[in-house]
């Protein structure tokens, strides 16, 4: 797995140095001294051209790390958890990054990406700034097989929607789950029928609606407070 980008490839250097393969640099002096010392037997310099072929044309900032692939996490160990994330049906890899930092930061405890059976998982570690690769992540394209699990060990499944109760009127179970749905169809009909409570952000101004990672921001942090 090759993944690129100045931020990204610090953090991986510094928190993950048993994934790191090849370090590749095309910009002199992007690397601190003591991480070029730690490094320098798996550093190659290039060219720019290559470093722009290896990155398909991204913004590589003169560094790109070979990676190894990233491990998805079990079933089983999430549902261990107390507060975790279902994405049904979402793809846009920029979003899944960018919510899945915020979940990372924010103490979410684990991942779900459901209705897919792939996704571009090196641009979700670059988009995520790093954050994916700390976090217990997993697809499985079964989203109402997740969901019936989940609920068989206790959790409560909540779904983001726009004709939910306002997030600042409810209280959350412990052990809670927060269904995304895809950036054009919202959640699934399916995936409904298995949501105990649907909740929204409340608007002050008329407007459509959020992003959906800026409005997965939003929920979870009001989720991880309002516990019954």
């Amino acid at each position: 797995m090759i993944i690129y980008g100045k931020q990204v490839c610090l953090y991986a250097l510094e928190k993950h140095e048993a994934l790191i393969k090849t370090v590749y640099i095309a910009k002199k002096g992007i690397l601190p001294q003591k991480l070029y010392q730690e490094y320098k037997s798996r550093i190659k310099f290039l060219e720019n051209k290559w470093a722009q072929s290896m990155a398909k044309g991204g913004n590589h900032q003169g560094i790109l790390i070979e990676i190894e692939e990233f491990a998805q996490s079990d079933l089983a160990t999430i549902k261990q958890s107390d507060f975790v994330l279902v994405f049904d049906g979402l793809t846009d890899s920029g979003n899944i990054g960018a919510i899945v930092r915020t979940a990372f930061a924010l103490g979410v405890d684990g991942v779900i990406a459901t209705g897919v059976k792939s996704l571009n998982l090196a641009s979700v570690v670059r988009t995520s700034s790093g954050a994916l690769l700390d976090m217990p992540f997993i697809i499985i394209p079964n989203t109402l097989d997740v969901l019936n699990e989940l609920k068989q060990v206790g959790f409560r499944v909540y779904g983001a929607s726009m004709d939910g109760t306002p997030i600042n009127r409810c209280q959350f179970t412990q052990k809670k789950v927060l269904v995304l749905g895809s950036e054009g169809e919202g959640i699934s009909k399916r995936a409904k029928s298995k949501i105990d409570e649907m909740v929204s952000i409340e608007m002050k101004r008329e407007f459509d609606s959020l992003n959906v990672s800026v409005a997965a921001g939003i929920l979870i942090d009001r989720m991880r407070y309002a516990v019954k």
